[in-house]
């Protein structure tokens, strides 16, 4: 376990956490820009000196009271950055090959694996210049293993890539942490990220911690949005694969008894388990059947429960799917033309739906 009580004062901001990370699987730090995530995983790293106690396992890395401060050379963790900074003078191969000489001996993780985990076997006389964000990020993580962590720190990896490389890179970082069992703190202030790769959630905010525990639990927060700023709030759905169509590459989810077509470039395992993270933001509801529409997720439900502000021009409602909870944000205007009660038999059109492949939930 990866144990902090730490306190640091950064000019005007102050970080203050107190939590407990799995030593193993992903665990993610989430919260919008300037919530100090990043500065967390310095202080972490031994980049940010901080007041308190970092322990990892039996290792104490920072014990203000004994003076134990070890630097950031004696901590077996393993730094990614939001950019890649490679060698530029170097090619892949030489990125790595440099990697290795440092590490301590005897290595545990080695070169070919790495190699093949993260697919680089094309790459490895390539320039880094010449390489493309996602895969510039997989030679930054092959790099890293090389070192020989314990501990991987992951500062929003993801942040300076398009969506299509984000959904290439995903699945490297989930099977690089199961391939090597190393732990993982995964910064980001993108839920559907977290929702994809994390077992374990933190929310950051103005540099203390306004909740932690299981994802899912995390996710389905009924305040998440007050606590990130964002409009986050939504709920995960658990299913698995039925079909996949590659015509139109869409798999088709079985999910509370019912349907759901998600858009995924990789065709993903047949019965896999899956867990689909729907925002409240992206659902809106019908009380008939809707016609002649684009939106092709329609899941058909009760209204379990009808939550409105009257401080905001929003409501929140809770669907009940088949033993399954989705939450949709409307208006209240809309709660009031439609005539919505508790109990009433809706329909929930869901407009965007982030994919999990084989995390089951």
């Amino acid at each position: 376990m990866l144990s902090l009580n730490i306190h640091a004062e950064i000019e005007a901001f102050t970080l203050q956490v107190q939590c407990d990370f799995p030593a193993d699987g992903i665990s993610a730090v989430f919260g919008r820009s300037g919530s100090g995530k990043s500065t967390l995983l310095r202080c972490i790293a031994g980049f940010q000196t901080c007041q308190g106690i970092i322990r990892f396992g039996d290792e104490v890395w920072v014990d203000s009271q004994q003076g134990t401060n070890l630097p950031a050379h004696g901590r077996p963790v393993g730094y990614v950055f939001q950019d890649a900074r490679l060698f530029n003078h170097l090619d892949v191969a030489g990125n790595l090959r440099f990697a290795t000489k440092r590490a301590a001996a005897p290595a545990a993780i080695d070169l070919p694996t790495v190699v093949d985990t993260l697919a680089l076997g094309d790459l490895l006389h390539r320039q880094t210049e010449n390489l493309s964000g996602g895969e510039r990020q997989r030679v930054a993580l092959a790099r890293t293993l090389l070192c020989q962590p314990q501990l991987l720190l992951l500062d929003e990896p993801l942040s300076a890539l398009d969506l299509r490389r984000k959904g290439e890179l995903l699945p490297y970082i989930r099977s690089t942490c199961e391939r090597f069992q190393i732990p993982a703190l995964f910064v980001s202030h993108a839920i559907d990220e977290v929702a994809q790769l994390a077992a374990h959630t933190m929310v950051l905010e103005t540099g203390s911690v306004q909740t932690a525990g299981p994802t899912l639990d995390v996710l389905e927060h009924p305040n998440l949005q007050e606590l990130t700023g964002r409009e986050e709030s939504g709920a995960v759905l658990s299913g698995h694969v039925a079909a996949f169509d590659e015509t139109y590459q869409l798999a088709h989810i079985r999910c509370a008894a019912q349907d759901l077509v998600v858009p995924t470039l990789q065709a993903p395992a047949a019965d896999a388990p899956v867990r689909l993270f729907v925002r409240a933001r992206d659902v809106s509801v019908a009380t008939s059947p809707p016609q002649n529409t684009s939106v092709r997720n329609v899941l058909q439900g009760r209204l379990h429960a009808v939550g409105v502000d009257p401080s905001t021009p929003f409501a929140e409602l809770v669907i009940d799917v088949g033993e399954q909870l989705l939450h949709a944000r409307v208006t209240r205007a809309a709660v009031a033309e439609l005539g919505l009660s508790e109990n009433d038999v809706i329909y929930a059109l869901i407009k965007s739906v982030s994919f999990d492949q084989g995390g089951s939930a």
